[in-house]
């Protein structure tokens, strides 16, 4: 406790630590009870007083939330670090995190983005296709933007092909993929009944059986899907032409007599 007139002038009360540090009486309060920081004096009426010192501690703190650290790591883990090589590894270790953080916010913010364009392009409420092209847009699905023009059925039949949504990780990659090889095809002029090019049909053809679980009605549904989709928000997307695809799998279809009533059964 501090009693004297002049050890008095060498403190501050809560509220003029708040009027000069900034922070709020609450903050100092929860600081504190939790004994991050505690007040070094105390008047005879009971009021906290702050020193010099537990100013300086105030920025110190100040500065380490100001640069991530939780308040956890300040009380129990800053006090104990008195070298510059320990205080170096910290905050080398910090850095990382704060990268994997920002990193972590892009990724936010790309997908905000994203469905945010998807939303004025839908014109219509619903948040079941809200929340699986959110999910296509996390697991940086490229063909996450066709999702829209899934009508419901469709969509709860994808959802049950893929284990419960439709942006299983691993079909995913796949169809990224496939995107990729269609594009360089095109763009090496490879021509859709090429043997190069009915070989990556075969393996497109193969990648919807799998996505589909060869559900007959599915299977007719995605390929009569891709004709809704208009051609000038596809090249947005990808660099090749929506008909390079059509006329390589059409063909693939066609010369191997494959019947989608069938299930896509070769007869």
């Amino acid at each position: 406790m501090v009693k004297s007139k002049e050890k008095l002038d060498d403190y501050m009360t809560i509220g003029e630590v708040v009027k000069k540090m900034g922070v709020t009486k609450r903050t100092l309060q929860y600081y504190d009870y939790e004994g991050i920081l505690k007040p070094s004096g105390q008047s005879e009426g009971g009021r906290r007083l702050y020193s010099h010192k537990d100013l300086v501690r105030l920025h110190q703190i100040n500065s380490m939330k100001y640069l991530g650290f939780s308040l956890a790591e300040i009380k129990d883990k800053l006090p104990a670090i008195d070298t510059p090589k320990e205080i170096s590894d910290l905050l080398t270790h910090q850095a990382i995190e704060v990268r994997e953080k920002i990193k972590s916010l892009v990724d936010v913010l790309e997908s905000i983005e994203g469905l945010n364009r998807e939303v004025l392009r839908m014109n219509e409420v619903d948040w079941r296709k809200y929340a699986d092209i959110t999910g296509a847009l996390i697991n940086k699905n490229s063909s996450s933007w066709m999702i829209k023009y899934l009508d419901s059925e469709t969509n709860e039949q994808m959802s049950k092909a893929w284990g419960g949504t439709i942006h299983d990780k691993s079909v995913i990659k796949e169809q990224n993929k496939m995107m990729k090889i269609a594009a360089k095809l095109q763009n090496e002029g490879i021509d859709p009944t090429s043997e190069k090019a009915q070989k990556f049909a075969l393996q497109y053809w193969n990648h919807i059986l799998k996505a589909t679980e060869k559900d007959p009605s599915l299977l007719t549904k995605l390929m009569e899907f891709g004709e809704k989709i208009d051609d000038s928000e596809w090249k947005e997307h990808y660099d090749f032409d929506k008909d390079y695809l059509k006329n390589i799998l059409g063909f693939y279809l066609e010369t191997n007599q494959i019947e989608l009533y069938n299930g896509g059964n070769e007869s």
